[in-house]
């Protein structure tokens, strides 16, 4: 193993955007240095106002509040609808992997602000296939996830004629494809560089090889610009307006909301409130080690130590800890591919980034989760 590590978070080499600097600090630390000392975030929380003006109170919904559940976008939807006192469409892409509290949780909040809800649930037979054939191809298996989540956001922009549509965190958070100083708008280029790991729906459907009919891969096509010019969409970031905190966010929706968070494997019992949402996401973030070396502990603590709330050998240690272990969720996720564990690992590993050095053999169990039981065991 032969990883670089930024000097100042603990972010490694193996991380898809990162590059370092003279003094070997990464990319996405100078860009959080920016955030906190080069925006004028007042500034930037008034050039919103003129947004929501124009599109406030024109039409049926104001604008689109894309919605999973988790920490990000129940504050997105808390604040467009307390503090900017806006009507969303609140529209939710149902991936097949919701943990039960999370219905809890969506219960109240959406008793609490009083909105409109639309779900999608896409066939789980067609979801399957998907999952197994991106995690062959790109060692990830959420191509219908998140590809969903973008793609048929828009496509319900359009299909509704609701031209705004309000997303979370900047992409400047944690990845440097764009700079704070952007005011970056979600299109087609983003959702290609970040969203479908390279693959486009027309791609799948030749991968999948008579699986499945074209039209069942409909809602992960990304509406054309001829579709969106004539909406006029105009698809912002929050996050580029106010200046994101997540620790605050988190604890403004558990005392405002009641939402509640809850453990995730593989990850520190401190950071209760990170990707709730998912029971795959250890699974994901398991992926992510396998080919990068590093996990989602390494990605919070490098959050925190940006922030200037945890030491640089403190977040070491915590993803040396929690980083990597084998997620006891995988048996289940096995079932439902009909793959072996060894087909599974060899397929991440295809992907894997060369100067790491990922050794099965060096791997430990972790728990199971205390809601496993909870979730649907049907294959």
């Amino acid at each position: 193993m032969n990883m670089k590590y930024c000097t100042n978070c603990v972010l490694p080499d193996t991380h898809e955007t990162v590059s370092f600097d003279n003094a070997g600090v990464c990319n996405v630390c100078r860009l959080s240095e920016k955030k906190h000392l080069d925006i004028d975030w007042d500034a930037r929380k008034k050039m919103l106002d003129p947004i929501v003006e124009r599109y406030k109170g024109k039409d049926i919904y104001d604008c689109i509040l894309p919605y999973s559940g988790g920490k990000d976008s129940v504050f997105q939807l808390w604040y467009v609808v307390i503090q900017l006192q806006m009507k969303p469409l609140v529209v939710r892409f149902d991936h097949w992997g919701f943990r039960p509290l999370v219905d809890e949780n969506n219960t109240k909040i959406f008793k609490k602000l009083g909105v409109d809800v639309l779900q999608f649930t896409p066939n789980w037979q067609v979801v399957k296939k998907l999952m197994k054939q991106s995690l062959i191809e790109a060692g990830d298996f959420c191509w219908h996830c998140h590809t969903g989540v973008f793609a048929h956001t828009m496509q319900v922009a359009v299909r509704y004629n609701i031209p705004l549509v309000i997303w979370g965190e900047s992409p400047a958070e944690y990845r440097a494809y764009v700079t704070h100083e952007e005011l970056t708008e979600f299109n087609e280029t983003l959702f290609n560089q970040m969203v479908n790991l390279g693959l486009t729906a027309d791609q799948m459907y030749e991968l999948l090889g008579g699986q499945v009919e074209k039209r069942d891969l409909y809602q992960y096509v990304f509406p054309s610009k001829q579709e969106l010019d004539k909406l006029g969409a105009k698809s912002i970031y929050l996050g580029s307006y106010i200046k994101w905190n997540t620790k605050q966010n988190v604890e403004i929706i558990k005392r405002e909301l009641g939402w509640k968070g809850q453990p995730v494997e593989g990850i520190p019992p401190e950071y209760d409130y990170e990707k709730i949402e998912c029971q795959w996401q250890g699974i994901r973030d398991y992926c992510k080690y396998i080919k990068r070396g590093h996990g989602r502990t390494n990605h919070l603590a490098c959050i925190d130590i940006r922030n200037g709330e945890m030491t640089r050998d403190k977040g070491y240690a915590l993803a040396l800890e929690y980083d990597g272990k084998r997620p006891a969720s995988l048996d289940l996720f096995l079932k439902y591919l009909d793959m072996t564990e060894e087909e599974f690992v060899e397929a991440v590993q295809k992907n894997e980034v060369a100067h790491w050095g990922f050794d099965l053999s060096k791997v430990e169990k972790g728990k199971p989760l205390p809601d496993a039981d909870l979730w649907d065991q049907t294959v």
